[in-house]
């Protein structure tokens, strides 16, 4: 039987040093076009439907988390003005006053004494 170009094997001609320099460089043997082209991953539609709905129910849940957590702040920052505001109401009603009949001692009272008067 008679020998085909593939079954021959040729001698292999030495090769010499690249001109770049680069020896630790392989020559390619094959053509790029000769290469096997791997079919690049793809996920099905059900499973990137999927992935979607989970990604959207944990938004969902955080959205809730921080709303809650928002929620809770804006009520105690209510409870403690209020606190304040019955504090500061007590602190009135608890006062010894002295209404001031006569409005010529306002106008010889001192400055440190002025300021310590309150109109109600």
């Amino acid at each position: 039987m008679g020998k085909t170009n593939k079954d021959m094997k040729l001698p292999e001609v030495p090769r010499g040093k690249p001109k770049s320099g680069r020896v630790w460089k392989n020559t390619r043997m094959a053509r790029a076009s000769d290469m096997v082209a791997i079919k690049s991953f793809k996920t099905s539609w059900n499973r990137k439907m999927q992935a979607k709905s989970d990604k959207m129910a944990v938004k969902l849940r955080e959205k809730e988390l921080k709303e809650a957590r928002s929620a809770k702040k804006e009520a105690a920052r209510l409870r403690s003005e209020e606190k304040k505001k019955q504090k500061l109401e007590n602190e009135r009603k608890s006062e010894i006053v002295q209404p001031i009949r006569d409005t010529r001692k306002i106008k010889r009272m001192k400055k440190t004494q002025l300021r310590t008067i309150e109109k109600r």
